[in-house]
Formats: structure tokens, sequence, C-alpha cells
């Protein structure tokens, strides 16, 4: 994890003195690019996504490279974990991680996708998925119970192992997706992959590396990550009536 144990940390001089924010920043010292420089001296390679003002006076919030954290305007501090408003008992990290999620899936568009839905879907959820991954694979057993609840599942590719491996070349799940994604039937083949049948290899112009760089932009970790329409990661694997408490709630009508 790139700011693990992190809760405060000092930049320490050098960055203090380089980031040193002046009565009347020039537009190359702004705050926002005092805070960006901070995390690339922390993390060099990070990919900063995002920067905005934090609710926290004095910080900006950032998302980089699959985490939030929050940085001190004058690039002092950087803090690692949730905000929570204690006045209303609610995470402010969780909401933010939402808004950015929501946000950045909407760009996919559905025909890169693979859709499993109901006639007339009442909620939708995206899951990013593996297809060797055994809760993967018990999750889409359920599909025909998730559709009958009016639940419309949406799957993005994110081969656990990456799309290359140490010796530089593909690997044999990033393959496999690809596959799946090249088919001329892209259901079946997925649904036959999901019973542990290898696709015929076949290749094309294909999603799959974006898709599985998306999940890392929003912090996927493992499979299957799903995450219902207002952005909010509700769980790995679950069961179809756990899955329809946990996309009403966040639905926005409760029902």
């Amino acid at each position: 994890m790139f700011f693990s144990g992190m809760l405060a940390v000092h930049a320490g001089a050098a960055i203090a003195q380089s980031a040193a924010v002046s009565a009347a920043p020039t537009a190359a010292n702004t705050p926002e690019n005092i805070v960006r420089q901070t995390l690339h001296k922390l993390v060099p390679k990070a990919q900063v996504d995002q920067v905005t003002p934090s609710p926290l006076p004095g910080f900006y919030q950032v998302i980089a490279s699959g985490h939030l954290v929050y940085v001190s305007n004058d690039g002092r501090y950087l803090i690692n974990g949730d905000l929570i408003d204690a006045a209303k008992g609610v995470s402010l990290s969780d909401d933010a991680w939402a808004a950015y999620r929501k946000t950045e899936l909407a760009k996919v568009p559905v025909s890169e996708r693979i859709v499993f839905a109901p006639e007339h879907p009442k909620y939708t959820v995206t899951v990013f998925t593996d297809v060797t991954c055994p809760y993967c694979r018990v999750l889409h057993q359920q599909i025909d119970a998730l559709n009958k609840e009016g639940i419309a599942v949406q799957y993005l590719a994110w081969p656990r192992a990456g799309v290359t491996g140490d010796d530089g070349k593909p690997t044999d799940t990033y393959k496999e997706m690809v596959s799946i994604w090249c088919a001329a039937d892209r259901k079946d083949a997925f649904t036959e992959a999901k019973q542990g049948h290898v696709p015929k290899s076949v290749d094309c112009k294909n999603p799959v590396e974006d898709q599985f760089n998306l999940g890392l932009k929003l912090g996927v970790t493992g499979t299957p990550s799903v995450y219902a329409e207002d952005g909010t990661l509700i769980g790995g694997y679950l069961s179809p009536s756990d899955m329809l408490e946990a996309v009403k709630a966040h639905s926005g009508t409760g029902s």
C-alpha cells in the first residue's frame, strides 16, 4: 500500500522548503500544485487522479493510485485514513470515493461491458471480475436469481494476475479474458469460462487492459468487487438476497 502506516507524515525540511506557500502564490506554486509536488516526492510513481479542497480545513483531498489521502495546503502533513463527520456519524472519505467512482464508471460504455440483465431492471451493479476466482464463479452461478430480483449485473474485466507477469508477457488470465471479450458471443464465452472451460483463443481490439487499470485507479484489490449505482463498494460476493438489500440502500429510493 503506497501510504501504509502514514497517519500523519511530516514531509521533511526539503519538501517544506520547496513547497512553501507564499502570501500570493504564483500559478505554478498554488496550494494544489504544492500538494501534487508533495505526493510525487513521497511516492514518485504515484498517479495523482484528483486533487480537491477537503472538508477538513487546511487540507486537500487527494485520490492517487487507488488511495484517498489528505494533504495539508503547505505540503507538510499527509493523513491516511477515514475522515469522519462526528456530528453525523458518517465517513466523508466513503462519500468522496463513491462520488469519484460513480463518475469514472459512467465513462465505460455499456458496449464494453458484459451485461446480464432482466427485461426491466430496477437496479444495476458493476462488478470487476476474474474468470478464475472462486467467489466470482459462485456469484455468476446465481446470475438468474440476481436478475429475478430485478438486478442487472454489468461485468468489467479485472484479471487478478495482472496484464503482464514478471516475465513481461501477458498472463494466462489476461489472455483468457481478452478471448472472452473478443468472442462472437461474449455472454456465452463468459459463462463457459465461469464453469471452468478455457475459452477459444481470440484476439482483437479490446478494453480488458483499460478496465484493469480503471480498477486499480478505483482501489480494486480483489474480485469480485461490486459497486452500486451511486459508486459505493457494497462488497465482494453477496447472495442474491443480500445484494438486493445492499442495492436498495444505495439506490436513492430505498425500495
